[in-house]
């Protein structure tokens, strides 16, 4: 893949995390987490760390969903692709966290890995549909 063509990719793979994530953090799960793990939780999020896991994460998408989703020009790959790639990330958190932390809630686990499959597999699918339709 060319330069201008894995600019466009990450752009767009961006973007439609950005919306996801932020769709998720400030409409549904805001209250849940304040709820849960709120004793641990600062005063506001540190923007440096999210938007290193973002970048991060939006690359580990098109390395082993988007783009091989395209080149097998199938939906259903980047579907599950994104959403096992989604399941690892945020089980590499929640599962580190309850070995290592005292009180780490079983049930924000399920959550996380819940959501890391949705998102990955969202964002995988919905950028592959864009890509397609960009040409």
């Amino acid at each position: 893949m060319e330069i201008w063509g894995f600019i466009k990719t990450y752009l767009i793979a961006f973007g439609v995390f950005m919306v996801v994530e932020g769709a998720w953090l400030v409409l549904i799960a805001k209250d849940f987490y304040k709820k849960e793990i709120g004793f641990l939780m600062s005063d506001s999020p540190k923007l440096i760390p999210t938007v290193l896991f973002a970048l991060i994460m939006v690359m580990g998408l098109i390395v082993f969903a988007i783009n091989p989703a395209l080149a097998k020009e199938s939906w259903k790959y980047a579907l599950l692709a994104g959403m096992f790639l989604g399941v690892i990330a945020y089980a590499t958190y929640d599962l580190t966290n309850l070995a290592t932390l005292e009180g780490w809630p079983l049930k924000v686990a399920v959550v996380d890995l819940l959501w890391g499959a949705t998102m990955g597999g969202t964002v995988s699918t919905v950028s592959f549909f864009i890509l397609r339709m960009l040409g």
